[in-house]
């Protein structure tokens, strides 16, 4: 197993059990104390792991963004639903971009089988699930942003003016009637808002939790946006004051 196989199966681990001693570890990787003290070391230092007393755990998340693998498993159902939902306004032939984030990587599961499909993404989780598959993959060029293991773009490296998206499928950190989707991260926010102008259609996939919030960095007013999928434990209090908005909500 390659170093950085090894350290994200560590993450992996540690987000369903939250806390392992270091035996656990190395009985589960099948290495040497010292390969996965090296291991735990590297991801200290990016601030991804805690060590504590004979052991090791997920670092808590101060403010802001958690990091991706994190949420891959928090409110997963939730999200597989949303995902599921959001595949059956894809049809084959269509051309759509699928947003960095945990709700939207699950999206890619439920696409595999559509015929001559197009997928734009900045997404290296989503790439590596539709790698293998018929689908047309097109990745934009730019900066990696390796806690997201997303791409944010940059004008001089990517041609925007030149995609024709019918449907783009949008993560949110934050939805309020007032302020519309936020997000914690400037460059993923710039990416989101180009592709915005650029689609026919908009669909914010996003679990009930986010509803309520405005993060750090604005992206889009409600009326830019025309669908917003989520799960069906959003409160009755925000599915009423969707109807006076021209955003559909959908509940999966």
């Amino acid at each position: 197993m390659l170093p950085l196989e090894r350290q994200k199966k560590i993450i992996d681990l540690l987000t369903v059990r939250k806390v392992m001693k270091l035996t656990e570890l190395t009985e589960e990787l099948q290495v040497s104390i010292e390969t996965l003290r090296r291991d735990m070391n590297l991801l200290t230092r990016q601030g991804k792991i805690e060590k504590i007393y004979g052991g090791v755990k997920l670092a808590q998340s101060t403010f802001g963004e958690s990091m991706i693998e994190e949420r891959m498993f928090s409110q997963l159902r939730e999200k597989e639903v949303i995902a599921q939902k959001c595949s059956e306004y894809i049809h084959d032939g269509d051309c759509i971009y699928i947003d960095s984030g945990s709700t939207t990587y699950q999206l890619a599961k439920y696409i595999k089988q559509k015929k001559k499909l197009t997928v734009i993404t900045n997404s290296i989780p989503v790439v590596n699930e539709l790698l293998h598959s018929e689908i047309e993959l097109l990745i934009i060029g730019g900066k990696v942003r390796q806690n997201e293991q997303s791409i944010v773009a940059f004008d001089y490296l990517f041609n925007f003016s030149e995609l024709n998206i019918a449907k783009a499928f949008i993560c949110a950190s934050g939805i309020t009637i007032e302020k519309g989707i936020s997000d914690y991260n400037l460059e993923e926010a710039n990416t989101r808002k180009k592709i915005i102008e650029l689609s026919q259609q908009v669909y914010v996939a996003a679990d009930s939790t986010k509803f309520g919030k405005d993060v750090t960095i604005g992206i889009a007013p409600l009326d830019k946006i025309d669908y917003i999928i989520t799960d069906d434990h959003l409160h009755q209090d925000f599915i009423s004051s969707f109807q006076g908005t021209g955003t559909h909500l959908i509940l999966s």
